[in-house]
């Protein structure tokens, strides 16, 4: 079997099938082609799947200090694995749904089966209808990437777990080694300890969660050590030595002392390993440590060959892949004549990222220490949640937001936050970055009350040595 489109997306993630439904919206005949299920890993084993798992966890974190709002709460409290991850895969299984009603409802052919490029604008695809040969006046490559495995002891699913293990344990764990600190390793370690679990974190680097501004490290180590967490910085695992029963580690901590301890399971969350193997790459674009290498609007060096998403270079985010599949599918549907799209490369100084810890860590733009070393003259203003009335009365007054200006003229540099709904608080100044404001537009803004986005406006008027309520 073979057939033709003017465009065929390769992966269904959130690059993906965003790509090939703006494709379609502007007119070009698509196909889709995907390997397991519609979504990607985002929808069925990452993204969406851990916020339900996390939600649990909160759950049972608020049913825990129920007494300190005036409640009780019969019996002991208790967390049903099984009934947790039932609830994240129900969750998962829904939108994976609803990703096949948006790919019918745009008349996207989804072509299921392993898709291999035989060339820069065609392919075939694997699977359960036999070899179908797929060719397209531009294809877009969006295959993501899985996680990456420790060098010395890999995932078994048993023992040794990847995210995906974590999301389906087959059973509590009793005492866990979170190796990495980044966001999938801290929402891991966050939620196994708010489901009660001995969870200890090591990271190689001086902090955790090492992309964040320091500040903001500083306050979260403080915050899960209080919790009961325990956290290694500057320290590494040396050696794991798996067996049925569990798994002994040898960690060299910060001074180059070696200790060897026993765990029942191991999350490793040590980044991740594009998905470009056995794809047909070889000779068709320009890779960089596994990743392709593309231009502003997805293009690889071969004509009609684009790349989006986790498979290209970072930050390996699902709105940033979405976003750089709606860039790439309106500069496709240019070249192919239509006039009157008009698209934008994206701008990286104004992706959001957020980590679904608790507290919750979100973040846009430059870092304190980025923008000291870029040469900009700063101001910086710093608002604390003991000072905000709704953070009070919600019982959740641990946190602060920052922000940072160019002393010079005033524009935004970055803002950073942690603390309860940060992760919905951000996209304020993402949309802020993204009009080019400075503090005055922030400033003149009326932010309602009682709100948290008050702090928004307490940080950057204490930039100013203006804030008004601390």
């Amino acid at each position: 079997m073979s057939a033709s489109y003017d465009v065929v997306v390769l992966g269904s993630g959130p690059g993906g099938y965003v790509a090939a439904i703006r494709c379609a919206q502007l007119g070009l005949k698509t196909a889709i082609v995907e390997r397991e299920k519609l979504g990607g890993i985002c929808l069925n084993w990452g993204c969406i799947p851990t916020k339900a798992l996390l939600r649990s966890a909160e759950i049972k974190h608020y049913m825990d200090q129920a007494a300190s709002y005036g409640l009780k709460v019969a019996g002991t409290i208790e967390a049903d694995l099984d009934a947790i991850v039932k609830r994240s895969r129900g969750v998962a299984k829904q939108l994976n749904q609803g990703i096949g009603h948006l790919m019918k409802k745009n008349k996207i052919t989804v072509h299921m089966g392993e898709g291999t490029l035989t060339g820069p604008t065609s392919l075939t695809v694997k699977g359960d209808k036999g070899d179908e040969k797929l060719t397209a006046k531009h294809v877009i490559v969006a295959t993501g990437a899985r996680a990456r495995d420790l060098p010395f002891a890999p995932a078994d699913g048993k023992r040794v777990w990847t995210y995906r293990h974590a999301m389906v344990p087959p059973e509590m764990p009793s005492k866990l080694l979170v190796i990495g600190s980044g966001a999938i390793g801290i929402e891991f370690a966050s939620f196994y300890n708010d489901m009660g679990v001995d969870v200890t974190v090591v990271e190689m680097l001086d902090r955790i969660v090492p992309v964040e501004d320091a500040d903001v490290s500083t306050f979260l180590e403080k915050s899960l050590t209080k919790q009961g967490m325990n956290i290694m910085t500057g320290a590494g695992v040396e050696d794991l030595k798996v067996t049925a029963k569990g798994v002994t580690a040898k960690i060299k901590d910060k001074a180059g002392k070696i200790s060897t301890t026993e765990y029942s399971h191991v999350i490793a969350a040590i980044g991740i390993q594009p998905n470009t193997e056995n794809v047909g790459l070889e000779k068709l674009a320009e890779m960089e440590r596994g990743f392709i290498q593309i231009d502003p609007f997805g293009r690889t060096k071969s004509k009609g060959l684009w790349a989006i998403g986790d498979c290209t270079p970072g930050p390996w985010l699902a709105h940033k892949a979405s976003h750089e599949g709606v860039t790439c599918a309106e500069a496709i549907a240019q070249e192919l004549g239509n006039k009157d799209v008009h698209p934008h490369p994206l701008n990286r100084d104004a992706i959001p990222g957020c980590t679904y810890c608790h507290p919750q860590i979100a973040s846009v733009g430059l870092t304190e220490a980025k923008a000291k070393e870029a040469g900009y003259e700063l101001k910086v203003g710093n608002f604390p949640f003991i000072g905000n009335g709704k953070a009070i009365a919600l019982g959740e007054a641990e946190g602060f937001i920052k922000t940072i200006f160019d002393a010079k003229t005033g524009e935004l540099l970055g803002a950073h936050m942690i603390g309860a709904e940060v992760t919905e608080l951000i996209q304020g100044y993402t949309v802020g970055k993204t009009l080019e404001t400075t503090e005055a537009e922030l400033m003149q803004t009326v932010f309602p009350h009682p709100t948290l986005s008050e702090m928004m406006h307490e940080s950057v008027l204490d930039a100013y040595g203006r804030a008004l309520h601390f």
